[in-house]
């Protein structure tokens, strides 16, 4: 029989794919001895057989968790759903990666209105009890049946209100006992039902609902995020509740070994006193500084400390850990590697390599490349900062600069920006519901929450400045605005917060770019020492190949030269070539860019100082370079000596139905050969004219864009052969050049081998092989990949993440193809997917010689090559 539930004692750490990470630490920290309310896992299996089997867990699976529970009541001495002492439990999920906040908890599970009151008696504190409850009743509401969190907090406000108190604490069991009268009307009201009195169906609806959690709006996202495969499922953890709200010797905290802003080996973390888990990470109350226990609680204090360095020391990592004191008794809940932001994941990595407790190779694997993002963009200008006005401070949550436009709901905010605005979300609090508006957002700015609130953590994760806790800011909601030092700020007004320091600034304050050094550079050094993947960039321009090359880039894997014809002074002459009736006059209007093309290309070559550069040809069909405004026809129809209906009617020939798939890339040099002959000369005028003025040594390599048969790369081959020789004659060179092509089209994979014997090289444009093969466009797909994602049918968006199954096998066939052809056959990626982490370690196992990705993505490329090294040992 499949064992589905699993004792804490019964487990250990490496059992984390069973137990979920959460469940395998409770294992392997009860096996250390630690101070740890005992409990049982239910499995991801379970989970998954949950959905497999219709949304329904098996009667097997719920005899498995009564038997635990029958064990856990033996242990405790207490009873499940008993009057005079009774056994209540925790709910909570725990997935094989952290997720924190995604899924759902449930607390104080077992009591109903019988229970409470034995349970008031045995604490003798029915201020506590009815607490606990009116807390159950609310979340069980929440979280298992669905009734809005809103609905009850608005019960329990005006219960406050009423009472002319501010704080939760300061109510007594009279306002408590009222608030579960009134918390029950509500249920009944929403659900036609009386609350559920039986413990037993309250806690299989709970591990459902936790179940159920796995397929959440928010845990989707959050899975897309952060690549986490829909199939592992979550686990459930079971666990005896200890009471951090039994009066002023008890509460609860979260703390962090290490800070998880900056690094700094120094204990992190926060507590309440009287109060329950969700009150610290909710931000509900702002908790006092992990320093105050030793003066509140001495004893309490040293064995915290005590267990947490233990803990670090064990794991080798930096911990997240809950605690909770119950009447002066300490127990830790959980612990887990600590979500932490790029700085802090730097920091952290060179102390335990200098403190000798981890390598170099493991330092390199606990960093997620992907956050490196976060070290490489903007901070304020210091200049504009010493002259903007600071309205208002509160926590350093996350750090980092940003500046926007403020909006108070997470749905205004993502519409907001995808309209292309910089947004600032403001809330009283987050809570997991709004993730999507928060990734959305350059900043976040709560009313409410101290470090470790949902906010400060999902924020540092996603790399997003944040400011949290900030009390003195007064906010409607309804109106859209808020008042902060004197301010009035209405929705759509700018402001900037400062995640560094908690300034919360008037306007829109400009940023600057961010310095590389210190930690980066060490990491990025143990990371170029391990890694095999030559790492370039695409840039189209000097600025953006000097950014790259700081970053690190090895080179230029794609410029793309249609991006040089837009300008002012060049568009009318690639305009002037497009409307041209005869080759002559093609040919003059080009002659023209010539210029304008070798400057651009010396420029690169210069900036490069001999390291490879690829520049594709012209790929995008001609429409895209025709006016459309009546005055710049009327202005090119002059310049042409044409009438403006001949130009309005050549550029209307020019529509395309299909422009993805029409009259572009290699079709252009085919039917206008001379257009690759402007490009072949300019090329090679500009590598020859660098070489000689420079010295450097430089091979240009020319991508033909969008084969699909052999003999089209022949025929444009052809013509740039024959145009760089002459040149090299013609200038009296010696230089050496490779001719290249695209593998874009789905038909160039299934004949790279017949491609290769004409390419030099092969370069995989990953943006229209996922079109091609998918068959959808990338600028259309948003209308409906949504859908896809919450139905599951994709889990992750196929043009950030390389479609490995499908458009994987194309890539891989192609290589393998191609090297049958020739087996130096150099192979690079130069799509979008080329910065992408889970991509990156794909085309390490597939052979290719190299990435290459925008220039900010560089880090995140270095980092990941080296890591798909040491994940393939």
């Amino acid at each position: 029989m499949t064992k589905w539930v699993y004792l804490f004692k019964e487990g250990k750490a490496d059992m984390r794919n069973l137990l979920g990470g959460k469940g395998a630490n409770l294992a392997e920290m009860t096996n250390l001895g630690l101070p740890i309310p005992q409990g049982f896992t239910v499995t991801t299996e379970a989970c998954t057989d949950y959905y497999n089997n219709g949304k329904k867990i098996r009667e097997e699976i719920k005899d498995q968790i009564f038997e635990a529970l029958g064990k856990l009541e033996e242990e405790q001495g207490k009873k499940f759903g008993d009057s005079e002492n009774p056994l209540l439990v925790s709910v909570r999920s725990g997935a094989r990666a952290s997720m924190p906040g995604m899924m759902d908890t449930i607390l104080n599970l077992g009591l109903n209105d019988v229970v409470v009151e034995g349970f008031a008696k045995k604490t003798n504190n029915p201020r506590f009890a009815y607490d606990s409850y009116r807390r159950f009743i609310q979340m069980f509401s929440d979280v298992v049946m669905e009734v809005p969190k809103a609905k009850f907090d608005e019960i329990f406000e005006a219960i406050k209100e009423k009472k002319g108190v501010h704080f939760d604490s300061e109510l007594d069991a009279e306002d408590l006992k009222e608030a579960v009268t009134k918390f029950k009307a509500l249920y009944k009201e929403e659900k036609g039902t009386e609350f559920p009195q039986d413990p037993k169906e309250q806690l299989i609806e709970a591990v459902t609902a936790v179940f159920r959690s796995w397929d959440n709006p928010r845990a989707i996202y959050y899975r897309r995020m952060n690549d986490i495969p829909g199939d592992w499922g979550t686990a459930v953890n079971v666990q005896a509740m200890v009471f951090g709200n039994l009066g002023e010797t008890s509460g609860t905290g979260v703390a962090f070994t290490r800070n998880p802003s900056t690094g700094e080996a120094k204990i992190y973390g926060e507590y309440l006193i009287n109060a329950q888990g969700e009150d610290v990470v909710a931000g509900i109350r702002t908790p006092n500084p992990i320093s105050q226990l030793e003066e509140d609680m001495p004893e309490v204090y040293q064995e915290f400390m005590r267990i947490a360095h233990l803990l670090e020391d064990h794991y080798k990592d930096m911990q997240d850990m809950e605690f909770t004191i119950e009447d002066k008794k300490l127990y830790f809940l959980q612990t887990r590697s600590g979500k932490r932001t790029a700085h802090a994941a730097l920091q952290i990595a060179c102390d335990l390599v200098d403190e000798g407790k981890i390598t170099k190779e493991e330092a390199i694997q606990r960093i997620d490349a992907k956050s490196l993002d976060q070290l490489l963009h903007p901070g304020f200008d210091e200049a504009a900062l010493k002259e903007a006005k600071v309205i208002g401070s509160a926590l350093p949550a996350s750090p980092g600069a940003a500046a926007g436009r403020v909006y108070f709901t997470a749905q205004d905010a993502k519409e907001h920006s995808d309209k292309g605005e910089r947004v600032i979300l403001v809330r009283l609090e987050t809570s997991p519901e709004d993730i999507e508006g928060m990734h959305a957002s350059q900043g976040i700015l709560t009313v409410r929450g101290g470090m470790t609130s949902h906010a400060a953590v999902v924020a540092r994760g996603m790399g997003t400045a944040c400011v949290s806790g900030c009390g003195d800011i007064v906010i409607n909601e309804e109106g859209k605005y808020f008042t902060l030092g004197g301010h009035t700020i209405k929705e759509g007004d700018y402001i900037s917060l400062d995640g560094s320091t908690g300034n919360i600034y008037l306007g829109d304050i400009p940023t600057v770019e961010a310095e590389i050094s210190g930690n980066f550079e060490r990491i990025m050094k143990w990371a170029d020492e391990i890694r095999t993947l030559k790492v370039r960039t695409n840039a189209d321009s000097p600025a953006d190949a000097a950014n790259a090359i700081k970053f690190g880039a090895e080179g230029i894997g794609l410029c793309r030269t249609e991006h040089m014809f837009f300008e002012a002074d060049r568009i009318p002459k690639i305009r002037k070539m497009i409307l041209s009736k005869t080759v002559e006059a093609r040919e003059a209007a080009l002659n023209e860019l010539i210029p304008y093309q070798k400057g651009d290309f010396k420029a690169l070559y210069e900036v490069m100082e001999g390291r490879p550069v690829t520049i594709r040809f012209l790929d995008p069909p001609l429409h895209e370079f025709v006016p459309t405004e009546e005055a710049d026809i009327a202005a090119l129809a002059k310049d042409m000596g044409l009438s403006v209906e001949e130009v309005k009617a050549t550029c209307e020939s020019l529509h395309e139905f299909n422009p993805m798939m029409g009259h572009r890339g290699c079709r252009l040099a085919v039917t206008y050969p001379e257009i690759a002959r402007m490009q072949t000369r300019a090329v090679m005028e500009a590598a020859i004219e660098v070489k000689n003025e420079k010295g450097y040594d430089i091979v240009p390599e020319i991508m033909i864009p969008l084969v699909g048969e052999k003999r089209e790369l022949q025929y444009v081959k052809e013509v740039v052969v024959e145009t760089a020789e002459a040149v090299k004659k013609e200038m009296g060179s010696d230089i050496q050049y490779h001719v290249g092509t695209m593998i874009e089209i789905p038909r160039a994979a299934l004949l790279a081998d017949e491609i290769a014997e004409e390419a030099d090289f092969f370069s995989f444009g990953t943006n229209d092989l996922t079109q091609m093969t998918f068959g959808f466009s990338r600028d259309d797909a948003g209308k409906f990949l949504e859908e896809y994602y919450k139905t599951k049918i994709y889990e992750s968006d196929p043009f950030a993440r390389l479609d490995q199954n499908g458009v994987g096998q194309l890539v891989q066939m192609a290589a393998e193809k191609g090297r049958s052809t020739k087996p130096n056959l150099k192979l690079g990626i130069c799509g979008e997917h080329g910065g992408d982490p889970s991509t990156i370690e794909f085309c390490h196992k597939v052979g290719l010689d190299y990435v290459s990705c925008s220039p900010f993505r560089v880090p995140i490329a270095r980092l990941a090559a080296a890591q798909a090294v040491l994940n393939q040992k």
